[in-house]
């Protein structure tokens, strides 16, 4: 494997402490909150004690001032053992970053201390009904109301959904403009008027909950509005790269833990009297599936370099998240197959993998939605 040079001694360190974490605290639950359809709220508190959460926030609000490469050292962490319950990837990596480049002081100083320790939840609402990857459709609105701005709409698909205390909701200001009429707001979620849906029953991740949401004249004081009004489209694109990145990396890792799997099932497992790892077919598909990580791996290690330059532009995090999720289906799928009759069973974790991560690519932005990305910078 081609050396990695993205990480330092530091993070390599904190590596090795998120991993004890993992293998302690999340490995063996995880199968139980598949059954529960969520994780506990007390996971998230021992995440916060142990710096899991938030370690990019400085120490002012709470959190360790480390930087983004701590976020996905977690991130990387629960992909290898593949850990989809705990979302604190988004949590950490897609919601805190919202509020502390856009909050007031108020703002930052109100939520992030809890987010960094546990006892806050952050999701963001963004998907309703009849509005997925277009998020200029959204009909979800925030009228102002005197000192208010009163919140009518539905969202759905949104990961923390039944845990979150604090949902940013992405709600349309101006109706009229498009795009250029929306604006983000920090909803507390014991406001009258909000109120949980289903805790959806996907076809994986099952240990993540995945809600709709409901506004129904919530109030939202004026002091809500995240950021300037009628800029939220603007700032979600902003922070749309760094989510995609994120898709990006865990794809990375996922693909490496596939090979890892199928490595161990095939040298264990015998036909015709011998090892399948020994069948020159079983030996060219793991070939190929080492091939597709270490590029792919490569790849993104590059993308967060330059991310941490503050050079990652949108189309680069689009190639990524394209490359890394396709790339990462064809792993899947070839690494199952290798499995065979096994491979379709619950209980291996290549059935949960190949079952979870087809929504990789379709969360963050569709694989369609990236090549129109791409395409438009040609």
């Amino acid at each position: 494997m081609i050396p990695r040079t993205v990480y330092s001694e530091e993070h390599e360190i904190y590596r090795h402490a998120v991993r004890r974490f993992v293998e302690r605290e999340i490995v063996p639950h995880h199968a139980q909150w598949e059954q529960d359809g969520m994780v506990s709220r007390e996971v998230w508190r021992a995440a916060g004690e142990q710096g899991l959460l938030c370690p990019f926030v400085p120490e002012a609000y709470g959190g360790a001032g480390g930087d983004f490469l701590h976020v996905a050292v977690v991130a990387e962490e629960l992909a290898r053992v593949d850990a989809t319950g705990p979302a604190f990837h988004l949590h950490s990596g897609i919601v805190a970053p919202y509020i502390l480049h856009y909050g007031s002081e108020a703002q930052k100083q109100r939520w992030l201390p809890g987010m960094c320790s546990g006892a806050i939840i952050g999701a963001i609402a963004m998907s309703e009904p009849a509005a997925g990857s277009d998020l200029a459709a959204i009909r979800t609105r925030a009228v102002r109301d005197g000192e208010d701005y009163v919140i009518d709409g539905q969202k759905t698909f949104i990961s923390n959904g039944q845990l979150a205390d604090l949902v940013i909701t992405a709600c349309k200001t101006d109706p009229q403009a498009g795009a250029r009429g929306v604006s983000l707001m920090l909803v507390d979620t014991t406001t009258p008027g909000f109120a949980r849906g289903r805790n959806l029953d996907k076809i994986g991740w099952k240990a993540q909950d995945t809600s709709e949401l409901f506004f129904d004249g919530v109030r939202v004081p004026a002091d809500g509005l995240l950021g300037e009004e009628n800029r939220g489209f603007h700032q979600l694109m902003q922070q749309l790269a760094q989510e995609r990145l994120i898709v990006a990396l865990r794809s990375a890792v996922t693909m490496e833990a596939a090979l890892d799997w199928t490595l161990d099932y095939t040298r264990g497992r015998e036909a015709f009297g011998r090892p399948i790892a020994d069948f020159q077919n079983t030996r060219f598909k793991l070939a190929e599936v080492k091939a597709r990580a270490v590029v792919t791996r490569t790849f993104i290690d590059r993308c967060l370099e330059l991310h941490m330059q503050g050079q990652l532009d949108a189309n680069d995090a689009a190639i990524a998240k394209l490359h890394a999720t396709e790339t990462l289906m064809t792993v899947l799928d070839d690494c199952l197959q290798l499995h065979g009759g096994y491979g379709y069973m619950w209980e291996f974790p290549i059935a949960r993998a190949w079952a979870g991560h087809r929504v990789s690519r379709i969360a963050g932005g569709s694989s369609e939605i990236m090549k129109e990305i791409i395409a438009r910078a040609m």
